[in-house]
């Protein structure tokens, strides 16, 4: 009977241990918003380091000095041209995927990015989507570099739509 005791211990203290690890984006279910339309969305995006997302109406999307998501934005590049997006939504809430084929432009975030690190051809972001409780105002975001720590990357309007 104590030894059943102690294996019991031992696979809680286990399990402890991985909840501890894992950082709040490695594991992350999503907002839980399922109202939001994609006329909502649709417009303009920036945030506070200078990137900007439009997501037009026709489904199209013009990006530019957009990073990359968790550990590919520790290579530093950011990208801008045109693609494609659309509304999605999981168990978990709504997500705007957002597909760029061909960058139009490659830019590097400075200082201290990685200069020897390729760009990729093509890039998909998974922006969640959030509605704030007090204002209802809708905020994209993704999580940035690595998973255990949980930095977000927020996009907010931009007063046009």
């Amino acid at each position: 009977m104590a030894g059943g005791c102690y294996v019991r211990v031992g696979v809680v203290a286990f399990g402890w241990l991985l909840v501890a690890c894992a950082g709040p984006a490695q594991y992350y279910g999503g907002t839980g918003v399922h109202d939001v339309t994609a006329t909502e969305v649709t417009g303009g995006w920036v945030n506070a380091e200078g990137a900007r997302v439009e997501l037009r109406e026709d489904g199209t999307a013009a990006v530019r000095k957009l990073d990359g998501q968790d550990f590919a934005y520790d290579e530093g590049w950011r990208l801008s041209g045109t693609g494609a997006w659309r509304l999605a939504d999981s168990e978990g809430g709504q997500v705007v995927r957002l597909a760029l084929k061909a960058p139009a432009r490659v830019d590097r975030r400075a200082p201290g990015t990685a200069e020897d690190t390729q760009p990729p051809s093509s890039y998909n972001w998974y922006l969640y989507v959030d509605r704030s409780q007090r204002e209802k105002e809708v905020k994209l975001f993704s999580f940035y570099g690595d998973p255990d720590v949980g930095h977000t990357y927020v996009l907010t309007r931009t007063g046009s739509k």
